[in-house]
């Protein structure tokens, strides 16, 4: 099944919402091994994908490769693969997903992507796409020409959605994704159940309906937090923020962030999620116990 099938089976009531988790390649060998073992027990909860990362300018193209073989063959999880426009030309691009489909590979994420460290503002490869909407239309053309059905999701911006001056904008660029054939979306990171409640009700309205699958990230230290704040722009709830730097132990603050991150996942179901797509940092523990909360009887 592909993962839009498995969303819309969620959101029918025929099937309980996703599990999935998000890694990303690692980039030394003690990485490699934290990922090895995080991989396997994550993969024990019977998740329904698994989301491989894609480094900008293509940085992490072998081991995101790597991972996703992994991933296939080891674990048989079902791999989402991520794509960026970032720096590669239109024939690198296809090159990548001509692998991916060689590999067996089905499901893709479609993003622009981030600049390149160092690089301040976003810049197109000069023989390269600008919009994950290219992106997706390029990965339905060359899946296409080799006979292949495939699963492209996208991403979706919560927080962004709440602030006014983005809402329309945000809202025609994920129609523009849908319509150039997007199956499904991710959001980027957000802390408020209403702000994806909103984001789902305005894309209805809209005319857009990708099953919306939000994204939770179990935060386990206040560094850790301010961290994912300078990353996403999305601020940490202050009494978060505060409970985690009043933690006395690292097991306490794990407790603090995994209890949070249990509610809002509770109250998004409640609301009418498909699903619940965990970022992992490649670090079992609080995975597993937000899993566990999520999930108490793997199927």
């Amino acid at each position: 099944m592909t993962i839009r099938s498995l969303l819309d089976a969620a959101l029918a009531g025929q099937a309980q919402p996703t599990l999935s988790y998000e890694l990303f390649p690692p980039r030394t060998p003690a990485a490699e091994d934290t990922l090895l073992l995080t991989m396997g027990l994550l993969a024990a909860t019977r998740p329904d994908f698994m989301s491989i990362t894609y480094g900008a300018s293509g940085s992490t193209r072998t081991t995101s490769r790597a991972v996703v073989h992994e991933l296939a063959l080891a674990h048989t999880i079902p791999p989402l693969a991520h794509l960026t426009c970032v720096d590669q030309s239109r024939s690198d691009l296809v090159a990548v997903i001509e692998a991916y489909l060689a590999d067996g590979v089905r499901d893709f994420l479609a993003l622009r992507g981030d600049p390149p460290r160092g690089q301040a503002d976003w810049r197109p490869h000069p023989d390269g796409l600008v919009y994950a909407s290219q992106l997706v239309a390029l990965l339905r053309e060359v899946a296409a020409a080799h006979g292949v059905e495939v699963s492209i999701g996208v991403t979706a911006f919560p927080a962004q959605h709440a602030m006014e001056r983005w809402r329309q904008q945000g809202l025609d660029v994920l129609r523009a994704k849908q319509d150039a054939g997007a199956d499904f979306a991710i959001t980027q990171v957000f802390y408020e159940v209403q702000q994806y409640e909103a984001l789902v009700t305005d894309a209805r309205a809209a005319g857009i309906d990708l099953p919306v699958v939000p994204e939770v990230m179990p935060l386990v230290s206040a560094t850790r937090a301010a961290r994912a704040q300078e990353l996403t722009g999305v601020p940490t709830p202050a009494e978060l923020f505060a409970a985690l730097e009043a933690a006395q132990t690292d097991a306490d603050a794990r407790a603090c962030g995994v209890a949070h991150a249990a509610e809002l996942s509770a109250a998004l179901l409640g609301a009418g999620a498909p699903g619940i797509h965990i970022i992992t940092f490649n670090r079992h523990e609080a995975a597993l116990e937000l899993a566990g909360a999520i999930r108490p009887n793997p199927a």
